[in-house]
């Protein structure tokens, strides 16, 4: 595993962390608010590998602004998410790889580990990890 692929899980974990089922109620907010469309024109659709998303793509002109207000605000929540990605990640690259190098990502082990470590960790990776998950 790459440590782009460890940092990635662990800023997704730290982001989604902080409020119990952020990421799931984020999918609940789309279908909700874009229930009638999943229903009329993407009821036939096998979700997953963004299958759903060409299919609102290929009814684009057909969405109401409800549904296309969640998808912007989805979109917008996922484009934070990468933007925390890449910043952590670069603040905190050297000391996940110094620090942490036996932590296997996901359910927040690698933010865990720094913790346990922080009086070692950088103040940059600190500062960083303060902005994303606080």
């Amino acid at each position: 595993m790459t440590l782009r692929t460890y940092l990635l899980s662990a800023i997704v974990g730290a982001l989604f962390a902080s409020t119990a089922g952020a990421q799931e109620s984020l999918v609940e907010y789309v279908q909700n608010s874009c229930k009638s469309e999943l229903e009329n024109f993407c009821s036939t659709v096998n979700p997953g590998e963004g299958r759903l998303m060409l299919c609102f793509g290929a009814h684009a002109d057909q969405l109401s602004e409800r549904c296309e207000f969640a998808l912007y605000q989805a979109s917008a929540a996922l484009e934070q998410a990468v933007a925390a990605i890449g910043y952590v990640g670069r603040a905190c690259r050297d000391d996940i790889v110094k620090l942490c190098p036996e932590s296997q990502p996901g359910d927040g082990r690698i933010l865990e580990c720094l913790e346990e470590k922080q009086e070692q960790v950088s103040q940059g990776c600190k500062d960083a990890v303060s902005d994303v998950v606080e």
